[in-house]
């Protein structure tokens, strides 16, 4: 069944959706524990993806005692279609980072961390020194807490994803972001091909739980998508999230499609069988959703 669009939301004159449906209204975050992070996060001015990205799941995962921290700054080299990160000449790098991200979780006492970063394709080492040093110092000063490190494709570089490799996170993930057809559009920079092989060494490298997510509704159709998913599981990926694409602002791609949640339920039931272990797929699912169970 492909899925379709929805007629009775308003419609631009150039066919793009100009009304979000029902299901991608968003509840405020509640609950104790949210309560108290967001008042250490306040208090002692600590930066994480959930708050600044305003992530819908944000009361959900930190209820599970999840966060997500990005790390080398907040300017990234590159210029993504679909990404609301600002584009030009990064920050220099931070050498205390590692030792202040490692604070961070300890003071909001996480369970499972998630790890990401802008692209550095300026620094000689794509930003992995920093990389493997965080990992590190979260591990030294947090031993109980779980890791899963979102990375770039290093360009595809062996030795500087090897800087990952050698610190063994419990997940490391890599986003495919869109079809192949429209990767060129979408992630500028990035190559499909490139961001598979990342995944297939990164597994054969012997990380134990390889992750990678995927937007919907940038124009991909059914049958792209499950060729997306067979090739993911053809470099034994492990985990997958399947997410609605949202647009950050006028000036990014628009939304050509609002997905079901039918649809998606359609491809998490058809990814299970596939072989994955997990299969994350929803409107707002997005790529730390549920982060904790992806070590199990």
């Amino acid at each position: 069944m492909e899925s379709v669009l929805d007629t009775s939301r308003p419609v631009a004159a150039n066919g793009l959706l100009t009304q979000k449906p029902k299901w991608l209204r968003v509840k405020l975050p509640t609950g104790q524990k949210y309560t108290e992070l967001r008042g250490l996060v306040d208090k002692y001015k600590l930066n994480t993806i959930c708050t600044s990205g305003s992530c819908p799941n944000m009361g959900e995962c930190w209820g599970e005692g999840t966060a997500t921290f990005m790390i080398l700054g907040n300017v990234c080299t590159r210029s993504c279609g679909f990404c609301g990160v600002k584009t030009g000449r990064p920050e220099t790098v931070d050498w205390d980072e590692p030792e202040k991200v490692a604070r961070s979780i300890k003071i909001m006492n996480i369970k499972h961390a998630v790890i990401t970063s802008v692209d550095r394709d300026d620094l000689k080492d794509m930003g992995s020194i920093i990389w493997a040093e965080t990992v590190k110092a979260i591990r030294r000063m947090n031993p109980t807490t779980t890791l899963e490190t979102l990375i770039p494709d290093f360009q595809g570089v062996e030795r500087i994803i090897d800087r990952i490799v050698g610190v063994s996170p419990e997940v490391v993930s890599h986003n495919m972001e869109t079809v192949k057809r429209l990767t060129r559009e979408v992630r500028i920079q990035a190559k499909y091909e490139r961001s598979l092989e990342v995944l297939r060494y990164l597994k054969a490298s012997g990380i134990n739980r390889t992750k990678s997510g995927i937007m919907l509704g940038l124009g991909e159709t059914e049958a792209e998508v499950l060729q997306t998913m067979e090739d993911l599981r053809n470099v034994n990926l492990d985990v997958l999230t399947i997410g609605q694409y949202l647009q950050p602002s006028k000036k990014h791609l628009p939304v050509k499609e609002f997905i079901t949640p039918d649809q998606f339920k359609k491809y998490e039931e058809i990814g299970l069988e596939m072989g994955f272990r997990h299969v994350e797929s929803g409107a707002l699912v997005r790529s730390s959703y549920k982060a904790q169970k992806h070590i199990l």
